[in-house]
């Protein structure tokens, strides 16, 4: 892993926490929630893109292993990348949910993936910090 550069995802992971802590500070500013729900959308890309990666540069899991999301999440977990390969499936799903159509109860639900998302977030970049 060491020749792969962490900081997108570090600084993405910042950028969602900080989105998230202002939708707090006000919890009815509609456009903002929908802000840090992009901002979630491209952290979790990222944090599925470095998965892919460390499992292909570093631990040499075969291409044919890990040829979709749910592949990825599933061969993290089984080599103790991630805690738990559904739940991040399902961050994924909220994620691909936001790109069909735009809905304010759609919005809320990502919402409220997005903040289970942002711990195992930042356990996973701790853990990809770590391995190198």
């Amino acid at each position: 892993m060491s020749n792969i550069n962490l900081d997108p995802l570090e600084l993405a992971i910042i950028q969602l926490e900080l989105g998230i802590k202002r939708v707090e500070q006000n919890i009815n500013d509609e456009l903002l929630r929908d802000g840090v729900i992009q901002r979630f959308e491209y952290t979790i890309d990222l944090s599925w893109k470095f998965l892919q990666r460390y499992l292909k540069s570093e631990l040499q899991v075969e291409e044919s292993v890990i040829r979709s999301k749910k592949d990825i999440f599933r061969e993290a977990f089984r080599l103790k990348l991630i805690d738990n390969a559904e739940r991040w499936i399902a961050h994924y799903e909220a994620r691909n949910s936001t790109s069909h159509e735009y809905n304010q109860e759609v919005a809320k639900a990502v919402y409220c993936q997005l903040l289970l998302f942002l711990p195992d977030a930042k356990k996973l970049l701790e853990i990809l910090k770590h391995v190198t």
